[in-house]
């Protein structure tokens, strides 16, 4: 379903504060069946040649991106959550150019093509936040104070990859069906809810798609 008029990540808290934010939209279109079967996942930077729609293909991008925010001292624990920003531009979907995301968010996208239309099951996109965030005193924050909303620019409906909250260990975000195209944007807030000592506070939260 197409619903669009017309893919590691680490999380940081600095200072006398915390850190943590981001918000998305959704976009899904099927692709057609072809060979090689290719699965592909982008979060944040990504890279490909040319674009999916007008035949490009996708390529390997090693940048980790990261969202992070810093918390005022007389907002600390106060409980009201604090919007972070992602340090990527990349707001654009590999698919056919349009401009999906806004600044600040992050973009999770990808695709999931096989030989054939047969039914079966999609490719689970997994989040594994190993450990809580830490500063350089061996203080921490569990990632169950980070939340994220999904959405995308002139898009609606519901989200592949919809709105949620870290666990602390390896959840599913969502799936890519067979043949499909999935893509939304994610905005990450901390949820302040604790008293914390002044510091960077870092963690990661390494992405996975997996198929059958």
């Amino acid at each position: 379903m197409q619903k669009r008029l017309r893919h590691a990540l680490a999380p940081a808290i600095a200072g006398a504060s915390c850190f943590i934010c981001a918000e998305s939209a959704a976009f899904t279109v099927n692709i057609s069946a072809g060979s090689p079967r290719i699965i592909y996942l982008q979060v944040g930077v990504g890279s490909f040649t040319g674009f999916y729609n007008s035949g490009g293909t996708p390529g390997s991008n090693p940048t980790i991106n990261v969202v992070s925010v810093n918390v005022p001292a007389a907002a600390v624990g106060s409980g009201t959550a604090q919007q972070m920003a992602s340090n990527t531009a990349a707001t654009n979907s590999f698919y056919d150019n349009f401009t999906f995301c806004s600044a600040g968010q992050l973009y999770i996208g990808g695709f999931y093509r096989r030989t054939n239309n047969a039914a079966g099951a999609g490719a689970t996109l997994t989040a594994t936040s190993s450990g809580p965030l830490t500063n350089g005193a061996g203080d921490s924050i569990p990632f169950t104070q980070i939340r994220w909303t999904s959405s995308g620019i002139g898009d609606s409906g519901a989200q592949p990859f919809p709105a949620g909250t870290f666990t602390g260990a390896t959840q599913t975000i969502g799936t890519i069906n067979r043949n499909q195209w999935a893509e939304s944007c994610h905005t990450f807030s901390y949820l302040n809810s604790a008293i914390v000592p002044a510091g960077t506070f870092i963690g990661r939260v390494t992405y996975t798609l997996t198929a059958p």
